[in-house]
């Protein structure tokens, strides 16, 4: 996916802690979590990364905002998202 499907899929859903998204890839199995923002937000989005922390880390994530539980991930890889 481009960087601008990315961008409009989380501007359309602005309370992104909320519910978690299913990210569907090329090659691996589908991953369930929400996008963040952080301070190197802007520099991965330019190269079409994202910072994803999955289902599995969403409540210590929620309570701790530690970055080192979320992955990150090559938009290009993305076949389609949505939301639960």
């Amino acid at each position: 996916m481009t960087i601008e499907q990315i961008e409009k899929f989380i501007a359309g859903n602005k309370e992104d802690l909320k519910e978690p998204a299913k990210i569907f890839f090329k090659t691996r199995g589908t991953v369930e979590g929400i996008f963040i923002r952080t301070s190197d937000f802007l520099e991965l989005k330019k190269k079409n990364f994202w910072r994803i922390v999955s289902s599995k880390n969403l409540t210590d994530y929620k309570e701790s905002k530690d970055i080192n539980l979320s992955r990150i991930f090559n938009g290009a890889e993305f076949t389609r998202l949505s939301q639960k």
